[in-house]
């Protein structure tokens, strides 16, 4: 059996209330009474003859029935106002707010030093970031893209490099080392102060993983036992810079420190190399333009990182 053309319009109006969870929003939202929405949905249900929805007079919910038919338009609907977002959006000018789930490291490293040029580029834009070391389900959470780092994504997520591939290192001070001296493999790393770093989501110690520099590329694992843990990276920094000890971290976040001299890197022949960071999205279809110009700015800044550090 086909379905009937006319009913569209309430579907699309059943969605919008079983959304926003209220008669009173949807209607504000679009401009009209609450009873013109009210009466869209009495009538969809008098066709299908099925209750969808519980009303009080100050609470609304899906019934079983309404909840199995939003779980089937909503994604339906969803994939509509994309395409009719971004027709309207061709050849237009990106604007809108882009919500952004990024660690720590990332905002710091890939968006904030870049992030005057970006806006300037595209003054209708508006950028928030929404800062989360685990990581976030962009489309349960409403948000336009995420960054993390490439081990972290699942499978099933689009997703481009927007760093090149990225070292652990292990870091000092000058004034560490003279002291201390300098570890020339993982296992004289016992005699120095290796300071930890417990990662926010799963309070885990971040333990130091090397490859042998043989052909068999073996791995060794280092769990620190410095004194002094921490779960902010730049605190772990600040600690390293001041001579505490040891620190690991990605080489794209110290590199201003190693160009400029006050932390040294050590065991570069024991390197242990991990996958770039990347910004993930719900989709390539229907990709919406601002969604689209922040993924070709960073794209940008990859190529540029990576004409910077070529050998």
């Amino acid at each position: 059996m086909s379905l009937d053309p006319s009913l569209l319009p309430a579907m699309a109006w059943f969605v919008h209330v079983a959304r926003r969870r209220s008669f009173t929003k949807a209607a504000t939202e679009m401009e009209v009474t609450r009873a013109t929405v009210s009466q869209h949905l009495k009538s969809l249900e008098r066709h299908l003859n099925v209750r969808l929805l519980h009303r009080t007079t100050r609470d609304m919910s899906l019934t079983e029935e309404g909840q199995r038919l939003f779980d089937v338009l909503q994604p339906a609907f969803a994939a509509i106002e994309a395409a009719v977002t971004d027709l309207g959006e061709s050849g237009a000018e990106p604007s809108g707010t882009i919500r952004l789930s990024v660690s720590r490291v990332a905002a710091r490293s890939l968006i904030e030093p870049h992030m005057a040029e970006f806006l300037a580029r595209y003054p209708k834009l508006r950028l928030e970031l929404v800062t989360d070391d685990g990581f976030s389900n962009i489309v349960a959470e409403g948000l336009d893209a995420g960054i993390r780092l490439g081990e972290s994504l699942d499978e099933h997520v689009v997703a481009v490099p927007i760093t090149p591939p990225l070292e652990m290192a292990i870091v000092g001070s000058p004034a560490y080392f003279e002291h201390h001296g300098v570890p020339e493999t993982p296992q004289e790393l016992k005699h120095h102060n290796c300071l930890s770093y417990r990662f926010t989501s799963s309070g885990i110690i971040d333990r130091w993983t090397f490859l042998t520099p043989d052909a068999e590329a073996r791995a060794v694992v280092y769990e620190p036992q410095g004194n002094a843990i921490f779960n902010d990276d730049d605190s772990m920094l600040r600690a390293a810079l001041q001579g505490v000890g040891l620190v690991q971290h990605l080489d794209l976040c110290i590199r201003p420190y190693l160009e400029d001299g006050t932390l040294v890197r050590v065991l570069l022949p024991w390197v242990h190399p991990r996958p770039a960071f990347f910004l993930y999205v719900p989709s390539r279809a229907q990709m919406p333009a601002k969604t689209r110009a922040l993924m070709d700015f960073l794209v940008e800044q990859r190529k540029k990182l990576a004409r910077k550090v070529a050998p």
